[in-house]
């Protein structure tokens, strides 16, 4: 574990935004990831069908605390994990393409929609559904695409409601010591990313 891989997100065939995270489990039920603060973040360049990433305005490192990243094969969305004081601040549900994994690491993509669970029980509250909405009237997601987006949110949704959070069993994970923050990546134009 610790491992630094790298973490694409790709649109229209080439990235958008690249970064390295650390591996904190890999095995058959999950893909657990570590997002550093201050972890340096790429975007690609040229005219995308959303434009510009929307984060280019901003210091090009990940600016929040650290987040676990979890995902499971197949799945169209990721659980970050949030601490704060020494305790879990909130479970982050990130909805995004499955992952595939590449030679370094793998891609996805964020598809806008989130859901967020607090880490103290209170009631899940939606985030960003106007975005994901204007996203879809604008064309950046096909019906079927929003479709699919949807019916995971609502999968997701069933699964808390149930209390059946697979990811709870991170809930008191915390990052080693010594895991300093990977280097940058290079952009390649949608092949194999640079060397870590």
């Amino acid at each position: 574990m610790g491992e630094a891989i790298v973490r694409r997100e790709m649109l229209d065939g080439r990235e958008w935004l690249v970064l390295p995270v650390r591996v904190a489990g890999d095995d058959e039920h999950a893909l657990a990831v570590y997002l550093a603060q201050g972890t340096p973040l790429t975007f690609g360049q040229g005219d995308f069908r959303w434009g510009p990433h929307p984060w280019r305005e901003f210091p090009h490192v990940w600016q929040s605390s650290g987040v676990l990243q979890l995902q499971r094969p197949g799945e169209e969305y990721a659980v970050w994990g949030r601490w704060e004081g020494g305790g879990l601040r909130e479970w982050y549900v990130n909805f995004q393409a499955p992952y595939t994994r590449t030679a370094h690491g793998f891609d996805t993509l964020d598809h806008e929609l989130d859901l967020v669970i607090p880490g103290d029980g209170s009631p899940y509250r939606w985030k960003d559904v106007e975005h994901f909405e204007e996203r879809v009237r604008t064309g950046g997601f096909t019906p079927g695409e929003a479709a699919s987006v949807r019916a995971a949110a609502s999968r997701v949704a069933g699964l808390v409601e149930r209390g059946e959070c697979w990811w709870e069993r991170w809930r008191e994970w915390t990052p080693p010591a010594g895991w300093e923050v990977p280097a940058p990546v290079a952009l390649t134009d949608g092949g194999s990313p640079g060397a870590l």
